[in-house]
This record gives C-alpha cells, structure tokens and sequence, in this order.
C-alpha cells in the first residue's frame, strides 16, 4: 500500500485545480483520523458565513456541501478563537453551538487555511458524530494538509489577480503586454521564492525552458503579425497543458520558461521531468489560422527540463541548467531531423 507521503506526493504532482487536491487528502484525513467527516470551508468574515466547499462524508454523518452556516456559531471559530484544534466532546466543550448540534458533531478537529499575510480563507476539519480519539501524528497532518491547501491557494489567487490586473502590472513591468503572461523579471523574482520554499518543504524545483524553434523564418515567411499570432497561441497552449499551481513566463523573444513544485525529495524526479517535457513538446505543435486566412502548421518547439535540489541551485543556475537540457534536444531535433518548424 502506498504511504502517505507517496499518496500526497502523487496528488501534488497530478493536481489540476482545487478540488483535485482536495479530495485526495479529505480520503487521507479520513483513513488517519476514522472520523465519519473531513471537509474544506471558506470563510467570509465580513459577511459572516462558512461555506462547506468539499466534503468526504464515509459513515452515518453527513457534511453536505454548499452548506452555509453563520460563522459566529460555528465550532471552528471557536477553536481558532481558543487555539484548540481537536475537542472529542464538543457537547461539554462547546454546547452553545447551534450548527453542532444539528449536525451531530460530538468530535471535532480543525485547522485554519491562512494566507501568509494572515487573511484567513477558511478551515480543514475532521467530525464526528461519536466520541474519538484523534493522536498528535493525525492532529499533524491535519495541520499539514491545512498548510499545503493554504499556499496552493494563494499561488492561484497570485495568477488570478496578475490575469486580472493585466494592464497595472504590465505597467510595472510584471507581464508581458503581448502574450499576457509573467515576464522575465516577474518569474525571476517568483522563482527565488520558490527555491527558497522547496528548500523549506524538501521538494524539487521544477524548471522548463521551451525555445520556438525556427521562429524568425516564420516572421520572414508570414509576417510579425503572425509572429504575435504564433507567440500568443503558443503561451495558451503551453499554460493550459502544465498544472494550475506552475507559472508560465516569456522570457524572451521566442522562449518561455515553467517553473513548479516537484515531488518530495526522495521520489522520482525524472519522471515527473519527463511527462512534463512530454506535454510541453505535444502542445508546442499546431496549426494555427491567420486572420489573413492562410494556415501556419508549426512542427513544435525545443523543450527542456530539470528538477533540481533547492539547496543546491539558485535562480541563475537552474535557468542555465534549464536551458542546457533544452539546448541538448534542439540539438537532436535540428541536427538528427534537420526538420523545419513550417510544414
């Protein structure tokens, strides 16, 4: 059977969105505490409500989802308020609880989801409707989970507000005006954050370096406007094909680079190298239709890329350590092949 670690690893590694994330580690909180519930809330302070975003619900009890519930009654403001992460009768502790009550919520674990600047998104729980144990080793994980969900979330909103507040920050030299993504300076910066955080969580960095093979002969042949066209559609299809928490720069003419989070240290990195490279280089080749109405069929790009160790690299080294490995398969392409990018 796979341990937890591998479990987490793996769902790190696959996740796509939230909820694909969430529900792995609902299962997991679920298999260590043997409590009947485990579910992600949101909180709206101002407003003053909880939402259940995503239940596991494996016994009798049921946490449904969508349920909203006012937040001052609930049980897990009352454990951030007394710093309490686990009660195992929540009658006695907190009998007041009206939302408990109806539930029939006698154990109960928490802990908050916060931003690293402290705004709190919600809270990950555990219930149940009988008195359980829960040991230090699940309070743990609970507080882990808590963790990870916490800066995954925080990554997205990054992303989001960057699509968002395109025209402000490409003022300030964060995006790229023509394709919309980050830009050099912007993933420079978010990449020494993100070696510095794997060398915290003893995760591999991720880091792919994609050069648009041939691309001055597509210019020569079509024209810059399908230059841009080429660029754009290039920046989309490599977005989509990479995960949500990975970030997708420009980082000069005709190249982009990914970084990301790897699996822990310990697991297989080439793998993770390897379907990565293998989705980059499929999304890389396309056909593409120009508003003049002629059709660009690019062959694809040159995709390279590495997982390095946090503390053995900084920003400087992994980007050449990237861009070499990309080196070494243009060279296979172009010297084996001699293949053009046009068809």
């Amino acid at each position: 059977m796979e341990s937890v670690v591998q479990r987490l690893s793996q769902s790190l590694a696959q996740a796509q969105s939230l909820e694909e994330l969430t529900r792995p580690m609902l299962q997991m909180l679920e298999e260590a505490t043997q409590l009947a519930s485990t579910y992600l809330t949101t909180v709206d302070e101002a407003k003053g409500v909880q939402q259940v975003l995503f239940a596991r619900n494996a016994q009798q009890m049921q946490i449904p989802e969508g349920l909203v519930v006012p937040w001052g009654d609930t049980l897990c403001k009352r454990a951030i308020d007394e710093g309490r992460m686990y009660t195992p009768d929540v009658g006695q502790c907190w009998g007041d609880s009206e939302a408990a009550r109806e539930l029939g919520i006698r154990t109960y674990a928490s802990a908050p989801v916060r931003f690293s600047d402290g705004r709190l998104y919600g809270t990950l729980c555990a219930a149940s409707d009988k008195p359980m144990p829960v040991g230090l080793e699940a309070q743990s994980m609970l507080s882990l989970f808590a963790k990870i969900l916490s800066e995954r979330l925080e990554r997205e909103q990054l992303i989001v507000t960057l699509k968002q507040r395109n025209q402000e920050l490409a003022a300030m030299a964060l995006l790229d005006p023509l394709t919309g993504v980050p830009n050099r300076r912007c993933l420079t910066e978010e990449l020494q954050r993100l070696i510095a955080r794997c060398a915290r969580s003893q995760e591999w960095v991720v880091v792919g370096f994609v050069d648009m093979d041939h691309f001055k002969r597509v210019n020569d042949v079509y024209g810059h406007d399908a230059g841009d066209a080429l660029l754009c559609a290039m920046s989309e299809r490599l977005t989509a094909s990479v995960r949500s928490s990975d970030m997708l720069a420009r980082f000069g003419g005709d190249e982009f680079v990914l970084i990301g989070v790897g699996p822990l240290l310990g697991d297989d990195a080439d793998a993770v190298a390897c379907d990565l490279q293998q989705r980059l280089t499929a999304a890389s080749a396309f056909q593409l239709d120009l508003p003049d109405g002629r059709s660009l069929d690019y062959s694809g790009a040159s995709v390279g890329v590495v997982c390095l160790r946090a503390d053995a690299t900084d920003a400087g080294d992994a980007l050449q350590k990237a861009d070499a490995a990309m080196y070494r398969v243009k060279l296979a392409r172009t010297g084996a092949k001699g293949q053009s990018a046009l068809h």
